[in-house]
């Protein structure tokens, strides 16, 4: 009879249990639903918006290459997502292989922006966000960067249909969701047989 020698415990705060594992032989779950069960709806949630969206619009990216919102948008468009810059200071500039826009308004109609990503400070997402809403028709989702929030601005989009993301960095949560943490060897909270 074959046993398993060690057995961790893990807490589910979604399900408000503990679960020992592995589960044994016999289990009823199989190990796949398993690790699905860890994600929280949040994590669920990040990870749909990130597979649905295709256009993004980088509000306040930078060209300077050591800026952590160039870091982002180039990451965003290495990953095969249409990056749409959006600065004042660079407009005309080619950033991604697309063309930098001064202004939401700017985006021609025919670039069918599905997401929008602030990198600016928190008191300065309201505008953004009424403007998005009302030159961008395809628009899905307001994300807003680490250390960007803004309540009213996220209730108003909320009331309109779109989703709102606070205080994340699409980066990051694409590299924690979709596995790519995992070989670098940091926890992303997230389990999976892949590497």
């Amino acid at each position: 009879m074959w046993e398993w020698n060690t057995h961790i415990t893990l807490h589910c705060p979604s399900f408000r249990t503990s679960a020992r594992y592995p589960p044994g032989p016999g289990a009823f779950l199989s190990t796949a639903l398993w690790y699905r069960a860890l994600m929280t709806p949040f994590d669920k949630q990040m990870q749909r918006i990130l597979r649905d969206a295709k256009c993004i619009a980088c509000i306040g990216v930078s060209p300077n290459p050591v800026r952590p919102s160039h870091f982002v948008g180039r990451y965003l468009a290495y990953r095969g997502y249409r990056i749409v810059p959006v600065h004042p200071g660079h407009a005309g500039k080619t950033l991604f292989g697309h063309e930098t826009y001064a202004r939401i308004e700017d985006i021609p109609g025919d670039i069918p922006v599905d997401m929008i990503d602030i990198f600016r400070r928190s008191e300065f997402v309201p505008p953004i966000v009424d403007t998005a809403m009302e030159h961008l028709p395809a628009l899905k989702t307001v994300w807003m960067q680490i250390g960007v929030q803004n309540p009213k601005a996220a209730a108003k989009a909320r009331a309109a249909g779109i989703e709102v993301v606070e205080n994340q960095c699409p980066k990051m949560e694409y590299q924690r969701l979709f596995g790519e943490l995992r070989c670098a060897g940091i926890n992303t909270r997230i389990i999976s047989a892949r590497l």
